[in-house]
């Protein structure tokens, strides 16, 4: 079976190395981006399974990352969670505007990360 491919784009390293030991250690690929340049083009490079977005990032916010990545054709389908420290109302908010599947909020809880992770790629039961 093929390994999950995460993309986590945060600008802050020890978040992004947390996210990235928590994963693995749970049998993950991970590959890390630190801003939003660097994140669009690894998304349209490698063709991640889901993405984690840090909605703060230092080149352009996240909302207008989440934009270009749900108009990029390759990656209609790939899950895009926002990981976040902003006030879950507004992250919510975030979320639902910017076409992301969901929100995990910082500091993550590395006892659960992982399922919360795992949770959004399964496939939504038919309606």
């Amino acid at each position: 079976m093929a390994k999950v491919l995460v993309l986590v784009i945060e600008d802050m390293p020890d978040n992004a190395e947390l996210a990235r030991k928590v994963l693995t250690a749970r049998g993950y690929e991970v590959i890390l981006a630190y801003d939003a340049e660097s994140g669009l083009k690894t998304a349209i490079e490698q063709h991640p399974d889901i993405i984690l977005l840090d909605l703060g990032l230092p080149d352009y916010d996240g909302q207008t990352l989440a934009g270009w990545l749900r108009d990029e054709s390759s990656l209609t389908n790939v899950p895009i969670v926002a990981v976040t420290a902003w006030p879950p109302e507004t992250a919510r908010q975030m979320v639902e505007s910017y076409g992301c599947n969901g929100c995990i909020s910082k500091p993550i809880d590395v006892a659960i990360f992982a399922d919360q992770i795992a949770a959004f790629l399964k496939p939504s039961p038919a309606s």
